[in-house]
């Protein structure tokens, strides 16, 4: 008997089956032997919302939620916080492995040509409303880019996929940036390809009559939080890019799905709704009643608490820091004083500990973000820049998968069986 294996007995039947354990799995269509009768279709696994299911392999990024371990590549997310810029970050999870500095030099060079997007973008832009979401304007052109590069419906041709993945991470901060300049009634400020990456991002944002000063210390911060960003293993963004990725479409419109996934407010909104939270609380000696209010389950701790991390999530640990030297350049936002004392409070409670909710990478990312001057509707497009590499890495990956197919979960029917159908005069 294979020792990585299970015995499974099957008590309707009596009958007995050995099913391979490999990588800690079992894989679900092996259940499908288990079955009552010949034409039975077999056993299935019920698990909404993916709980207990690996859908892939994947060699991008590591979590250990219990340990509070994030990795790119192997790579612990400290030292690529503090060490690596954002391109190296997105070669690293594109290409396997960091960049020679020749490697990083063409990376960046080749990158900064793509950075223009068709005059007919801008167009497409001015027909949204001036009240248009961002991130609505920012899933509209992305997928439109579609129909602007028809090539890139040849996914089976590994120079085309790469000349597209470079067109995107180019191309969505400076539709990212005209997404803000239109919402705020701005001409649209152009690449300037002297900039870094994020320089010029942070210029064609915030530009007024010429070149935008630049303060180095938040356009690091905004780096690292783009870096922590970057991916975040099968989440609900790269799931869906990878399931609407499956049909084999071009990756415009399979990132384009991640965007809208990213979207809803229970994935990328989430450090709005702890602004809206400390908004609430309004002064640090209401934290005592609020924090008894969500123990007697009439309101919620936002920014506490991930379906991966039982302890401290690693990003947030980072992002704490970077919100020290955001606020030592901006002057210190009163809501910061909430949230410090609100996580004071909620780690030195049992209720909370028991439960292990520990800060996660939202509880302090919307007060950065606030404080270099987006506003709320804005921090989910940041949160979409900095996951682009990741997004990107995953839908190669999926591709090359030789076990991967186009997604088609099973269901298990509820409805009504077979019934004859009524003429409308007899209804």
């Amino acid at each position: 008997m294979p020792q990585d294996s299970l015995t499974i007995t099957d008590n309707r039947t009596g009958r007995t089956y050995e099913v391979p354990v490999a990588e800690g799995t079992v894989r679900a269509t092996d259940l499908r032997q288990i079955k009552v009768a010949d034409d039975d279709f077999g056993l299935m696994t019920y698990d909404p919302a993916f709980m207990n299911t690996a859908a892939c392999r994947s060699a991008i990024t590591y979590i250990d939620g219990d340990r509070g371990i994030l990795r790119y590549r192997g790579y612990p997310i400290e030292q690529l916080a503090e060490r690596a810029s954002f391109l190296e970050v997105a070669y690293l999870l594109m290409v396997g492995e960091l960049p020679t500095r020749q490697q990083l030099d063409t990376w960046t060079d080749t990158v900064k040509y793509h950075t223009y997007v068709h005059t007919n973008i801008t167009k497409f832009l001015e027909g949204f409303r001036y009240d248009a979401h961002p991130m609505g304007m920012l899933l509209g052109v992305v997928g439109a880019l579609s129909t602007f590069y028809p090539d890139a419906k040849h996914i089976d041709d590994p120079a085309n996929r790469e000349l597209q993945r470079v067109r995107l991470l180019a191309k969505a901060p400076t539709i990212a940036a005209f997404a803000f300049r239109h919402s705020r009634g701005l001409p649209f400020v152009f690449p300037d390809n002297d900039l870094d990456y994020i320089a010029n991002f942070v210029n064609m944002t915030f530009s007024i009559g010429g070149r935008h000063k630049p303060n180095k210390v938040l356009q690091r911060a905004l780096e690292i939080l783009l870096i922590l960003h970057a991916d975040h293993e099968q989440n609900c963004s790269t799931s869906a890019v990878r399931a609407v990725g499956s049909s084999h479409v071009d990756p415009f419109s399979a990132v384009s799905a991640g965007i809208a996934a990213l979207y809803g407010p229970l994935h990328g909104g989430a450090n709005e709704a702890v602004l809206a939270m400390l908004d609430e609380i309004g002064d640090k000696k209401n934290i005592p009643a609020f924090i008894k209010e969500v123990k007697g389950g009439g309101g919620r701790l936002m920014g506490f608490g991930h379906r991966v991390y039982k302890s401290y999530d690693p990003r947030a640990k980072l992002i704490k820091k970077v919100a020290d030297d955001v606020f030592a350049q901006t002057g210190l936002n009163p809501k910061l004083e909430i949230a410090l004392e609100l996580e004071r409070i909620a780690l030195e409670d049992e209720y909370f500990a028991k439960r292990k909710l520990y800060p996660n990478v939202d509880f302090y990312s919307g007060l950065i973000y606030q404080a270099m001057g987006y506003p709320t509707e804005y921090f989910t497009v940041l949160f979409a820049l900095g996951r682009m590499p990741g997004w990107l890495a995953q839908w190669e990956e999926m591709l090359l998968d030789k076990d991967q197919k186009i997604a088609r979960p099973r269901q298990i029917y509820t409805g009504k069986d077979e019934r004859p159908f009524v003429p409308i005069e007899k209804r």
